[in-house]
């Protein structure tokens, strides 16, 4: 039987800004209901070594440190829904989530925190190899990369920012385009066309990641999208870097986004344009798209729906009086 879930802040999405913002909605007295999703702890769980997350030492594993802040969220009293929201309903003033259960989510508070996906090219080698020589973020992994040879695949502002990024940590970078121009900003093409630690290597497309005996990247196999010929260009780390998807299919026509998905928020806040709905981490960031950025913004979320409410039920206490 369907059943009706109500608290004071629902959040749709447990990764680094879901759980942030149900540590501290959770601490703030407000019962956080966080509805996990598909993936439940996000891109974290399909990343291995993370090294760039403050408060660790060594390295730690992206699933590990997900199931810790789970922990944590539920141990200062969040309540974990294993369900998918299928629908929403934000006209208010209870904003209204429904899952593929059946059941409904009611929040007084929304946090939207269902991330954004990096596009993948589809190719042979691509998914087996992730994680093995095979990277979708330079700023996540780039460092293993120090002193050797790595290529970055794309031709916009995303792949020309990654390849000038991985020079930081490498003397030999290639930029793989399947045309002959780049669309990124014509400052990031001068940037990167005037960096003598980058090639780039026009009119090809990936094929195939080639790994190798140990199950790591080798190689990529390219076709020269003019002449047909065939080549490889030997690699010890691939950035697939042609853009992100944000998960915002549900809030089409009900929220404010930009051309490309992205939830728009108020500068410097996680406030979208409905007071009390706030989109925290990837959903809104396609700048920064870090696991440390993402838990800060569902902080900031957390943080924004305790003040909105506080305001809320004081201005209906005042209006009770006055009556």
């Amino acid at each position: 039987m369907a059943t009706t879930h109500k608290t004071r802040m629902l959040i749709i999405g447990s990764g680094p800004a879901g759980l942030s913002a149900a540590i501290y909605g959770a601490r703030a007295g407000m019962e956080p209901i966080v509805v996990q999703g598909l993936q439940p702890g996000g891109q974290l769980t399909i990343t291995t070594d993370v090294e760039n997350y403050p408060g660790f030492r060594e390295v730690i594993q992206g699933p590990w440190l997900m199931q810790e802040m789970q922990a944590q969220a539920e141990h200062v009293g969040t309540r974990m829904m294993w369900d998918t929201i299928t629908s929403v309903d934000l006209s208010g003033p209870v904003f209204v989530a429904t899952g593929d259960s059946g059941d409904t989510y009611e929040g007084d508070t929304l946090v939207i925190a269902t991330g954004a996906q990096a596009r993948w090219l589809g190719v042979p080698g691509e998914q087996a190899l992730s994680g093995k020589g095979v990277s979708a973020c330079a700023t996540c992994d780039g460092f293993f990369y120090r002193g050797r040879k790595v290529v970055v695949i794309g031709g916009g502002n995303t792949a020309v920012e990654e390849a000038l990024y991985l020079t930081n940590h490498s003397d030999d970078v290639t930029l793989i385009h399947r045309r002959d121009s780049l669309r990124a900003e014509k400052i990031l093409q001068d940037r990167l066309l005037a960096n003598p630690k980058i090639t780039v290597v026009w009119n090809k497309k990936v094929d195939e990641f080639l790994g190798d005996d140990r199950g790591e990247l080798r190689a990529v196999a390219l076709t020269d999208t003019e002449t047909g010929e065939k080549s490889e260009i030997a690699t010890d780390g691939a950035f697939v870097a042609i853009g992100h998807a944000p998960a915002t299919e549900l809030f089409k026509g009900k929220l404010a986004m930009d051309e490309t998905g992205y939830l728009l928020v108020q500068p410097g806040t996680p406030k979208t344009d409905i007071p009390g709905v706030y989109a925290a981490g990837d959903v809104s960031d396609h700048t920064y798209r870090q696991a440390i950025t993402a838990a800060g913004s569902g902080c900031m979320a957390a943080l924004d729906a305790e003040r909105y409410l506080a305001e809320r039920d004081f201005a209906g206490i005042t209006e009770t009086e006055q009556a």
